[in-house]
């Protein structure tokens, strides 16, 4: 059994809603809403859902660049939710973010030397040389040139754009990398082989990923483990294999029936999504999903059920497989 490196519990996020002249908190928005999990060394979580599911704000406060409202983030055997700001910072040299947009996380002023040698300047690892010399191996590394080093963002496409950003999260030797949504402002074509970059990286580094994503596509190449997220919480959990093969909750199954099936004669179920996803700040009762549910049943809509483990490794929250 390998090691666990990141354990989140009870984590919640709840954003302030202001009205009126004085500005008073008249209600909060759940994004987040108690989420518990573990990822363990040298594996790849995929977390997957809807837009405004949660799935991106959950990346922000493992990284703290959110503070939680509550719950508690052990990252490495140490509680970061507790670490002052220079502590955390710090510790952000072990955990990096990829970001969704290359071109709006990467400084249009900056040459991509500067880009990248900034957090080795932070950490204060290295110097002048030896930070110019990791610039240029780490570029070859995510299949750039060291002459890439002089030009700036807008001269690269997007797919370099997103090499960039990744060279610029490996550049402190991090132990976990959180990808969020890193391959959905690319092009079809372009989605393959940053993932295949990735998954080769994981190997020479020895890296731990969690892997956000809206596309269940994506994620089932990349991912060990996936967790399916809906309205702030987790409604599923299992190995990547098994998930696709035995989807249990009616939300994963709606999801996997919209990935696309390269095959013209492929006769898809009729289980995709109607409705929209609720207001996060005025969840429905019960299951949060019982609204757009096919298979809703009366306790739906007013008990919340449990998430549970219902085969070895697989669990998920649905009165479905209540005993």
């Amino acid at each position: 059994m390998s090691e666990t490196l990141l354990q989140v519990e009870n984590l919640k996020k709840h954003f302030p809603i202001k009205g009126g002249i004085l500005q008073k908190q008249v209600g909060e928005v759940k994004a987040v809403d108690g989420l518990s999990f573990v990822v363990k060394k040298g594996e790849t979580l995929g977390i997957v859902g809807e837009s405004g599911c949660g799935k991106s704000t959950t990346g922000r406060l493992i990284t703290r660049l959110i503070e939680p409202t509550e719950g508690k983030i052990i990252f490495d055997n140490q509680e970061i939710t507790k670490l002052s700001t220079n502590e955390m910072r710090k510790l952000r040299r072990e955990m990096q973010m990829v970001f969704q947009d290359p071109f709006a996380s990467l400084n249009p002023r900056h040459t991509v030397e500067k880009i990248l040698e900034e957090p080795l300047i932070v950490h204060g690892i290295g110097n002048t040389k030896e930070r110019k010399k990791l610039v240029q191996e780490m570029l070859e590394v995510v299949g750039l040139s060291s002459y890439h080093a002089k030009r700036y963002p807008h001269q690269f496409s997007g797919g370099q754009r997103q090499r960039i950003g990744i060279a610029r999260a490996l550049m402190t030797k991090p132990k976990l990398i959180i990808a969020d949504e890193p391959v959905s402002a690319l092009d079809v074509s372009i989605q393959s082989q940053v993932l295949n970059l990735l998954e080769d990286l994981q190997k020479e580094f020895q890296l731990t990923y969690i892997f956000i994503a809206h596309d269940l596509g994506v994620v089932r190449h990349i991912s060990d483990r996936v967790a399916v997220m809906y309205l702030g919480r987790m409604v599923e959990l299992s190995d990547s294999e098994n998930l696709y093969k035995k989807p249990l909750h009616p939300y994963t199954r709606a999801l996997l029936a919209a990935v696309p099936i390269p095959d013209p004669d492929y006769v898809k179920e009729d289980t995709l999504l109607t409705g929209d996803i609720p207001s996060p700040s005025n969840p429905p009762t019960g299951c949060a999903f019982h609204t757009r549910c096919s298979e809703c049943m009366e306790i739906c809509k007013t008990d919340r059920p449990d998430f549970r483990e219902i085969e070895s490794g697989h669990y998920v929250a649905c009165h479905l497989y209540d005993k």
